[in-house]
């Protein structure tokens, strides 16, 4: 009773999640990811986009956790506590970050759509092992579903990839 009275109230937090796409290009099941860290969830649940253009958008609404130096790679904590890894390529971290522009910074607050990072799609051809981009929920345990939906093509910032709830 005491609680209610002096505690501090919790904000009402929507658990349910929808994630968009953060790229225009093709849905990848997460399994058909060349990559064993993501394709076998040792990262977490999540999808892959094989980007069409050079451009990377918030897939949520959320505060930027992380950037990587190299800009290959975003963080974000969404308002319900999801936190949402987008990774540009795969081992691009060894590009050091040629040809990436990064767009925000760590502690930012973001709306689904804010340009993110920019890319060289061409110099990723070359240089990396692949364009496609895993977006993945690093803390999947405090998940209590995760849907993906039917998807082939993908709008950035505008088709709905996953529609997840926390705990």
């Amino acid at each position: 009773m005491f609680k209610n009275l002096f505690g501090k109230k919790e904000k009402d937090v929507d658990k349910n999640l929808e994630i968009k796409s953060p790229m225009n290009g093709s849905y990848v099941p997460l399994e058909d990811i060349p990559d064993p860290v993501f394709a076998e969830k040792m990262m977490g649940e999540g999808f892959g986009i094989d980007p069409s253009d050079g451009e990377v958008v918030a897939p949520v609404d959320g505060v930027i956790m992380q950037v990587f130096p190299t800009n290959h790679a975003v963080g974000i904590k969404t308002d319900n506590g999801a936190e949402v890894l987008i990774h540009i390529g795969l081992e691009t971290v060894a590009m050091e970050g040629k040809g990436f522009e990064g767009f925000v910074s760590e502690g930012d607050r973001i709306e689904v759509g804010d340009k993110l990072v920019t890319f060289d799609i061409d110099l990723v051809k070359e240089e990396a092992n692949s364009t496609i981009s895993p977006v993945i929920i690093t803390n999947s345990d405090e998940l209590a579903s995760f849907d993906i939906q039917s998807v082939s093509d993908t709008v950035k910032g505008e088709t709905v990839v996953v529609k997840t709830a926390v705990k």
